[in-house]
């Protein structure tokens, strides 16, 4: 069976700052020093994208992008005008990554609280660029498949059917209407030149992550709330996955089982009724 492997530097790792509540040897918070950061790649507003100290894992260029300067706060918290800035600057520099030619695989994706596999509490996302990945083993396509909730904009966002873990999880994806008609999309392609969004559809896509990001955050209310962000091309179009994250089954990490939820319909209802009146 192939497999992506990568080796992880483990000199480099043991270096990296902690501010998660709960990891051991805590430090200051790199990403509110922004006098001091360095490798700053581009900036608009609070946010910047800036070149990663710890390159951990190899081969990759791996960026930081930094999505506020309010450290306390997340996605939640912004304001509409924000967050839609925000997921337009990070469409934009992840595709001009991925449509450059020097990568076989180009990742957007964003880690949150102490299961998440991150290690900073201050709100970021990351782009890494893998030069020798195979993107079609990083997915299933039939996992962007779901209960509709709702769309907009030649945007959609669903309940998935087959979780990639298992439990709750949602899938935003951009629908051929989300682009110019003036794009085409090759089927069966993974990451192929994928041309960015109309505004209306990278706004609409930014206010389902936000909904999105709330409703998780109402049905998981502990300290311990975590969850990622994984943002995905597919035949040329962008798809995304909010996925809350706990301790992980046994089955899906010793046997691949993933776990469907019995309350999907339910959960797509909820959702709905978040997303409407969000």
């Amino acid at each position: 069976m192939s497999v992506n492997l990568l080796d992880f530097n483990i000199s480099v790792g043991r270096k990296k700052p902690r501010t998660i509540p709960g990891l051991p040897n805590q430090s200051t918070c790199p990403f509110c020093d922004v006098e001091n950061l360095t490798g700053i790649l581009a900036t608009e507003g609070n946010i910047i994208l800036l070149k990663n100290k710890y390159n951990v894992m190899v081969p990759s260029d791996q960026l930081v992008l930094i999505e506020t300067d309010q450290c306390e706060s997340d996605i939640p918290d912004y304001t509409p005008e924000h967050m839609h800035r925000l997921i337009r600057f990070a469409l934009r520099h992840w595709l001009t990554m991925t449509n450059s030619g020097d990568y076989k695989a180009v990742v957007l994706f964003k880690n949150f609280g102490p299961l998440s596999g991150g290690t900073i509490r201050h709100p970021h996302m990351q782009i890494v660029g893998f030069p020798e990945i195979q993107p079609e083993l990083m997915y299933d396509p039939k996992e962007f498949d779901g209960i509709q909730v709702a769309e907009k904009n030649g945007v959609e966002i669903n309940i998935a059917t087959q979780p990639h873990v298992g439990f709750t999880e949602i899938n935003i994806n951009l629908l051929p209407a989300a682009y110019s008609d003036k794009v085409s999309f090759a089927d069966g392609t993974e990451q192929s030149p994928a041309p960015l969004p109309l505004p209306a559809a990278m706004n609409a896509l930014a206010d389902y992550i936000q909904g999105g990001v709330s409703f998780l955050r109402d049905i998981h209310q502990r300290e311990s709330f975590s969850y990622n962000i994984f943002f995905y091309i597919y035949e040329g179009r962008v798809h995304v996955r909010l996925m809350p994250r706990y301790p992980t089954s046994p089955l899906f990490i010793g046997y691949n089982i993933h776990l469907s939820p019995t309350n999907k319909e339910q959960t797509a209802a909820a959702l709905r009724e978040k997303i409407l009146n969000y």
